[in-house]
Parts: C-alpha cells; structure tokens; sequence
C-alpha cells in the first residue's frame, strides 16, 4: 500500500539545493507546527526535538540547523506526512530559506 508520492530523499534534495539550509524562523516554526505525533517529554524537551529559532537562531551553527531540519523531515517520514510537507517546502519562497553564509 502506498502512502503517498513523495520521498525523503525527494524532498532532501529540494531542501539542500541553492545551498539552503533550513527555512527561515516563522516558516520552519510553522511546518514544526503541521508535524502530527509530536510531543513533550516528562524532561521538558521535545520529539522530535523543537525548531533551532528565538534564541536559539543565533546561538546555533548552520549545520547544527541543517541536522535539526532534517530530523524534522524525517519526523514526517516516520508520520506519513511527505506529501503534505513536500508542498509546503516546494511553494516556499527562496527568501524564506536561510543559505549557508547567511548566519
């Protein structure tokens, strides 16, 4: 039975294009907010792990963003949400992707 038409590695490819490296903060806040099954943990952290924004935005390397995205895509992997989530990272304007150099 198939889910769906998207791929992880799909969607990873769109998302590591033009040297991206995770959506700005209120996109990436928003796409966290679609991800079915996420939950907080009696220690008061999250899974899958929340956005690297606020705060941490400026405290995090782009790798350390990159890592923390792809998670994320994998989360909807895992939640059978690569269609609905490929849709949304498809129609996302490239100004609201942080590239590598940026931050």
């Amino acid at each position: 039975m198939t889910h769906g038409t998207e791929t992880f590695e799909a969607i990873w490819a769109i998302c590591a294009s033009n040297a991206r490296v995770s959506p700005m903060s209120q996109p990436w806040n928003y796409l966290f907010g679609m991800l079915k099954g996420t939950r907080q943990l009696p220690n008061g952290g999250w899974e899958p792990p929340l956005p690297l924004i606020l705060a941490a935005w400026h405290e995090t390397s782009a790798s350390e963003k990159r890592a923390r995205f792809k998670r994320h895509i994998e989360w909807a992997g895992e939640q059978r949400q690569l269609d609905e989530i490929g849709l949304c990272l498809r129609a996302l304007p490239e100004d609201q992707w942080l590239h590598e150099g940026q931050a």
